[in-house]
């Protein structure tokens, strides 16, 4: 049977099993399972049914039986000379038993080892002590891989993940920013020129109507609230002079005037947007000031 063949839909599930190959263990595999077949891009054989995994399992553990009592003896002398220090390797019933968080990457590592199984009661593998030597050939690779599975570590990489799409996030929101722009309901426009309150920029001053229709796929992570029905408009911030003669609202803003993207400032609305209109003076001034004195030393 060929690899396409494998994995036509409406085949069998197929369970993959390899082993070193011996004429006679081969033969005593065939027997065993006499639907197996041989695949070469998997380089395992596959078995199918429902239940092939328990049952390769037992016949795994009975051939581990065969092996001969000196490849026994010389993975012990192996592992005492040599051994594998780790929190996930302990010595059980004359074997070697694998306990790690769950891995995708641990459990293909582990059945590549012959005669490795998974016993399910204890939620570990075993591994006989004949081929401690494949198991430390693929250790570094086991090991790795279930650190990183550690639940701490997942954590850790969920937390990154999250920073990343939050730096992404604020990122395009400073994009969005610089662009200066703001939507508001076509049939609804604010005063030009004058200081009004919106919702994602503080009290701005609206400059020009653009007329162009907002399309809100593109900024509902900015503008929650907008509408098809919303078109953009330009801004600049207000400066002191002219947020000091902006008389403030007598009341909050209701919903209707949030959805339509702009509203008369309320008193502590305006008292914030002078204050940040002093400090951007006074930067202005000391970034003067400096310039001036860059220029008197030139001359």
């Amino acid at each position: 049977m060929d690899d396409e063949q494998e994995h036509q839909p409406n085949n069998p599930v197929l369970e993959t099993v390899s082993f070193p190959f011996h004429r006679m263990t081969v033969a005593r595999f065939r027997e065993t399972f006499p639907k197996a077949r041989w695949s070469d891009r998997l380089q395992a054989w596959t078995v199918p049914g429902s239940t092939a995994r328990r049952r390769i399992d037992r016949w795994l553990a009975s051939e581990a039986d065969r092996k001969a009592p000196f490849e026994e003896e010389r993975g012990r002398d192996l592992f005492e000379f040599e051994p594998i220090l780790s929190p996930y390797l302990e010595v059980h019933n004359g074997g070697l038993r694998v306990r790690t968080p769950y891995s995708r990457e641990v459990v293909d590592e582990l059945r590549q080892i012959p005669f490795a199984r998974l016993n399910g009661e204890a939620k570990a593998w075993e591994v006989p002590f004949a081929f401690y030597e494949e198991l430390q050939q693929r250790w570094d690779a086991i090991e790795d891989a279930a650190e990183r599975a550690e639940p701490e570590e997942r954590r850790k990489r969920a937390q990154a993940r999250r920073g990343m799409e939050e730096e992404a996030r604020t990122k395009r929101r400073a994009a969005e920013r610089r662009k200066k722009r703001l939507p508001v309901a076509s049939d609804e426009m604010p005063p030009l020129g004058r200081p009004v309150a919106t919702a994602a920029y503080g009290v701005v001053v609206v400059t020009e109507v653009t007329g162009e229709l907002v399309d809100p796929a593109e900024v509902t992570e900015h503008h929650p609230a907008v509408s098809d029905e919303h078109v953009w408009v330009l801004w600049r911030l207000p400066t002191l002079e002219e947020l000091i003669h902006t008389w403030p609202a007598q009341h909050e803003p209701i919903q209707f005037d949030r959805n339509r993207g702009w509203w008369q400032p309320t008193l502590d609305e305006l008292r914030d947007a002078r204050r940040q209109a002093k400090m951007r003076e006074r930067r202005k001034r000391k970034d003067g000031h400096a310039h001036d004195g860059a220029r008197a030393g030139q001359i």
